[in-house]
């Protein structure tokens, strides 16, 4: 592949360079740290590597002049913190931008094929070149990785004298060099040759990306977290890591939480009470609150207490009943009903202000022409504003399948913001009769093939979990299935009807027990995001001219009867009938990494056509 232009790539430093005299090595798009080179991500630039610093620490905070604070006060509640702060901007502007550390730290040199640490080969300041040969240095091709998120460096010493007796303990202090080498005969890990001038046998990469490569060596994890520092000791953990490329995406992948600007905090009157807010929300009276404004903001408040109190309300509404402190995923989910009786409810003129971020019209056209598919409550977004927030990463898991114990952390200690995007754009909201999608999933074909689903779903998270047993409940039901594979089908109708590319649609799904609904809208901050195009397609003719054409278009696959009669599909066998050629989608655009798919519960199948939701669209 053509490597991207250095105009894209992530400024940062070398941590060996004095903090007054930083070099900038590159730039990449905002959007870009949160979702792909984000902290404790690893990013080539040139022909070096480096990890991406934290949050906090002395030499890799992250610029408050260059870094925006936003807000979104439900967001930030479920996350615990008090804003977000967008990325720096990589321009010509940016002065200071993202810092980085050199990662791996080991290096081969391809002339004299010496294998060392990189101060060892003594390169020019600023360069990465061997002292002796003025050859460009080559970065480690491979890391080891823990589930707990800890990454680390390839240990080539303990590897190639895995055989000399003494065991790993004495492996390093033979007083040798370490040398590596291609033999050219393949491009397999059989032709890397690693070898000590100590004397003992060389041998090759191969096995070492074996699950119990590194534990028959003796090898645990030693919890070491290089995007925060020399200076941040290592975590105790011990698990068993494992050997992966550098370049790999099981080494980073992000932990991502977005929530919709809704009324009553759509319209930024309360994003200067966000500092406060922990503070307020302890206070009953209207007294004590007056009290405490004026006391923060040392004489009259920026919102009226009328105001205040009115939010107050509006919060708390938002708690759980009972004493028992809710998980994350009740809360996460609190979160998605708020969205879905507001997307539902819409907004007035009377409720706008200039400032407004959500408006929310029902169509003006006649709702008959969707009666018959099952479909009802189109509204037209025609302005919303979305919040992305880097929340963690993991390593050598699904983001989606989880739990909070192997997530890492983006920062040494706690922090009072997270990095966050915000998109702004339109959407067409939409959702399926009650009463027909009860009576549809109750059928016995339908929710065996769900249950069919959730049982492969439930087991790859349990294999991918360090404790099966805490593993969350799959979201896989016929309800969820059916939305879920309905937004891909629109999503790739109107890529082909009203000119957005599928990359700039994204999918919001509301599928639960009590709610059935599905927003599409525009996922990208250019100008595909605010046309108005997409508002257009949610008029009662139009949608139902436009769902008719995505299900009859569904119906068949170009990798038909495969596709239509896969008895498992997708990762772990989570899909069923869903492929490329069909109804898959760009995963910017999907919320589940392109599994629960299976478009025979919209069309069904040659053998049962009456499984799907829509089997009378396609009678017609």
């Amino acid at each position: 592949m053509t490597p991207p232009p250095a105009r894209r790539r992530r400024p940062g430093a070398d941590h060996q360079a004095p903090a007054h005299n930083l070099l900038r090595r590159g730039a990449i798009r905002r959007s870009q740290m949160i979702t792909t080179y984000g902290v404790g991500s690893l990013i080539a630039v040139d022909q070096e590597s480096f990890v991406v610093s934290g949050l906090d620490g002395a030499d890799a905070h992250w610029s408050t002049d260059e870094s925006p604070q936003i807000y979104e006060r439900r967001l930030a509640r479920l996350l615990g913190v008090h804003h977000f702060r967008l990325p720096p901007a990589s321009d010509d502007h940016s002065k200071d931008g993202v810092r980085v550390r050199r990662f791996p730290v080991m290096h081969a040199c391809p002339e004299c094929s010496e294998l060392r640490r990189h101060r060892d080969f003594t390169p020019p300041p600023g360069r990465s070149v061997c002292g002796t040969c003025e050859a460009d240095l080559v970065p480690s091709r491979f890391v080891i990785a823990c589930e707990v998120g800890h990454l680390d460096e390839f240990p080539y010493w303990h590897w190639v004298h895995r055989a000399a007796g003494g065991g790993a303990t004495t492996a390093g202090q033979c007083g040798g060099t370490l040398k590596l080498r291609t033999s050219g005969r393949s491009s397999s890990l059989r032709s890397i040759i690693v070898s000590c001038t100590c004397g003992v046998p060389e041998v090759s990469m191969e096995g070492s990306f074996r699950k119990s490569a590194l534990k028959d060596l003796g090898l645990r994890c030693r919890g070491t977290r290089p995007w925060l520092g020399t200076a941040v000791p290592a975590q105790s953990c011990g698990t068993t890591p494992r050997t992966l490329q550098r370049g790999s995406s099981a080494v980073w992948q992000p932990v991502l939480k977005s929530a919709l600007s809704i009324p009553p905090w759509s319209d930024g009157r309360a994003d200067p009470l966000a500092e406060h807010w922990d503070e307020l929300r302890k206070l009953n009276s209207r007294a004590e609150v007056e009290m405490c404004l004026k006391f923060a903001f040392k004489g009259e408040s920026p919102v009226p207490v009328d105001e205040v109190m009115a939010l107050l309300d509006a919060e708390r509404e938002e708690d759980p009943a009972g004493d028992e402190a809710p998980t994350f995923d009740h809360r996460y989910r609190a979160l998605r009903n708020k969205e879905y009786e507001r997307l539902r409810a819409g907004n007035d003129e009377r409720e706008r202000s200039r400032d407004e971020q959500f408006i929310c019209e029902t169509a003006l056209g006649d709702p008959t022409a969707l009666r018959p598919l099952g479909v009802t409550g189109p509204m037209l977004v025609k302005k919303l504003r979305e919040v992305r927030a880097l929340k963690a990463f993991t390593r050598l898991a699904d983001p989606d399948s989880t739990i909070e114990g192997n997530e890492a952390a983006l920062a040494a200690s706690e922090l009072t913001w997270l990095p966050a995007m915000e998109v702004r754009g339109e959407g067409v909201f939409l959702r399926l009769d009650d009463e027909r999608l009860d009576a549809w999933s109750r059928a016995t074909a339908v929710a065996a093939r769900a249950e069919r689903m959730r049982t492969a779903h439930r087991r790859v998270m349990e294999q991918r979990a360090a404790d099966p047993s805490r593993v969350p409940p799959s979201p896989a039901s016929p309800r969820m299935v059916l939305l879920h594979t309905l937004a891909h089908v629109l999503i790739n109708e109107w890529s082909l009807d009203a000119g957005y590319p599928a990359a700039a649609l994204r999918e919001r799904l509301y599928a639960d027990d009590d709610m059935a609904g599905i927003l599409v809208y525009t996922a990208t901050s250019d100008s595909a995001g605010s046309l108005g195009g997409l508002v257009a397609q949610g008029e009662p003719d139009r949608l139902a001219q436009t769902i008719r054409s995505a299900v009859r278009r569904a119906e068949w696959c170009s990798s038909d009867p495969l596709c239509v009669e896969s008895e498992a599909s997708g990762t772990g066998g989570t899909n069923l009938a869903a492929c490329h050629a069909c109804v898959m989608l760009p995963e910017t655009s999907c919320e589940h990494n392109n599994i629960l798919l299976d478009r025979a519960l919209l069309v069904g199948t040659p053998d049962d056509p009456h499984l799907g939701f829509f089997a009378n669209v396609l009678e017609r």
